[in-house]
């Protein structure tokens, strides 16, 4: 019996722009149940902004993007925010809060208005905190963490958020090697483990080769190439598409 893939999260003709000046061009992408998709370009390719207008942050100025099969124009932010978990380009909070409450912050997609946190909710804090390895620092004042920590606690508010799709936008930058491979491998477990469909923006073409399956590359505001990193990542399209000598990009066996 062959097992058809259900698609979670689709852009049809997608197009994006500001004012007169286009920065996404008829996107075609389909994201299936389970999957781990990284999107690649190079600087300005269009990434970002493909992974807002798909999340439903930008609206589009042109085609659609469907949700469950579902518009996602017509859909309401709560449902959208219990669909997809977001987690930002790594950014520093301007004000005092423990990593506990950046964490629970989370559950409000799920919390009825003007309610405190239930028995679930704190459940599903902990949960997160564990997840990612970070529950000594529950206390913490997340100004004072590492790159890499902050990093791992707005992982652990996408957690928490409970969402079968979790969206990341440059989720290893600005992290030494060590919190980069962290983060990928945390990655893979909540895909492979738990489920969990993983779209990723990564600059990193090596991280990205090593660690997703499927790479969709922009170029332009353009889908140039989408599928397995060994098709998608030649040296031809790594010269054509970021402008350097394929033999300066280490990728995995097998991968370029």
């Amino acid at each position: 019996m062959t097992i058809v893939a259900t698609p979670i999260l689709t852009a049809t003709k997608l197009a994006v722009a500001y004012g007169a000046r286009r920065i996404i061009g008829d996107a075609e992408l389909v994201i299936t149940a389970g999957e781990r998709v990284a999107l690649v370009g190079p600087n300005g390719a269009g990434k970002s902004t493909l992974l807002r207008a798909m999340t439903g942050v930008l609206a589009a100025t042109g085609g659609s993007v469907s949700l469950c099969g579902s518009p996602l124009a017509g859909l309401d932010r709560r449902t959208v925010a219990r669909t997809i978990a977001v987690v930002p380009e790594l950014t520093q909070l301007p004000f005092a809060m423990p990593v506990e409450e950046v964490v629970a912050l989370g559950r409000l997609p799920h919390d009825p208005p003007f309610t405190g946190l239930r028995l679930s909710d704190h459940e599903a804090i902990d949960a997160a905190l564990e997840r990612v390895g970070i529950a000594s620092l529950r206390a913490r004042d997340v100004r004072e963490l590492s790159a890499g920590e902050r990093q791992l606690v707005f992982i652990a508010v996408a957690i928490a958020q409970d969402a079968p799709i979790l969206v990341l936008d440059e989720p290893t930058a600005h992290l030494d090697i060590r919190h980069q491979v962290e983060v990928m491998q945390l990655l893979v477990a909540l895909n492979e483990r738990d489920g969990t469909t993983i779209l990723a923006v990564l600059h990193d073409l090596a991280l990205a080769a090593h660690f997703f399956p499927r790479i969709v590359v922009l170029d332009g505001g353009r889908i140039v190439a989408d599928g397995p990193p060994s098709t998608t990542l030649d040296p031809a399209r790594i010269r054509a598409v970021f402008g350097v000598d394929p033999a300066l990009v280490r990728l995995p066996t097998g991968a370029g």
